[in-house]
C-alpha cells in the first residue's frame, strides 16, 4: 500500500531559513529517507512552494472559478493528489476544472508549483 505523507509547516518559518539552515535540515530528512530508498520503499518526494504560489479552482454555482491563493476552508481535508507536468498554469487551471465538473465530491483543487528533491540527486 502506497501512502501520502503531508508536512504541514509555518511557511514564514521555513521560507525564512537561511541557505546554511535548510542544508541541515535537509540532511536530516535525507538520513531518515535513506533507509526507505535503499530498500526502494520512497517515492517521489516534494516541498510545495509557498501558498502565495497557489491557485485554487473552486465548485461556483455555474462553473468552477478560479481564485489565487489556497483558500480551502478549514474543514476540508486534502484526500489526495494529481501531479501534472504542463507547460503553464492556464492549462493545469484547465485539467482542474475538468476534474471538478465531474467530480461531485470535490470542493476544491489546489494547484501549487513544487520542486521535488532526490536524495544524494539534483532538484528540478
Amino acid at each position: 500500500m502506497l501512502y501520502a505523507i503531508l508536512c504541514y509547516a509555518d511557511e514564514e518559518t521555513v521560507f525564512a531559513w537561511s541557505k546554511e539552515e535548510e542544508a541541515a535540515v535537509m540532511g536530516r530528512l535525507y538520513a531518515v529517507q535513506e533507509p526507505l530508498a535503499q530498500a526502494g520503499k520512497l517515492g517521489p518526494t516534494g516541498r510545495l512552494m509557498p501558498t502565495t504560489a497557489a491557485t485554487t479552482v473552486r465548485k461556483g454555482r455555474e462553473e468552477p472559478i478560479v481564485l489565487d491563493g489556497p483558500f480551502a476552508e478549514t474543514k476540508e481535508a486534502l484526500l489526495g493528489f494529481y501531479t501534472v507536468d504542463v507547460e503553464t498554469l492556464d492549462e493545469a487551471v484547465a485539467f482542474a476544472r475538468q476534474l471538478s465538473t465531474v467530480n461531485p465530491g470535490s470542493t476544491a483543487y489546489e494547484i501549487r508549483p513544487f520542486y521535488v528533491f532526490h536524495p544524494g540527486g539534483a532538484t528540478g
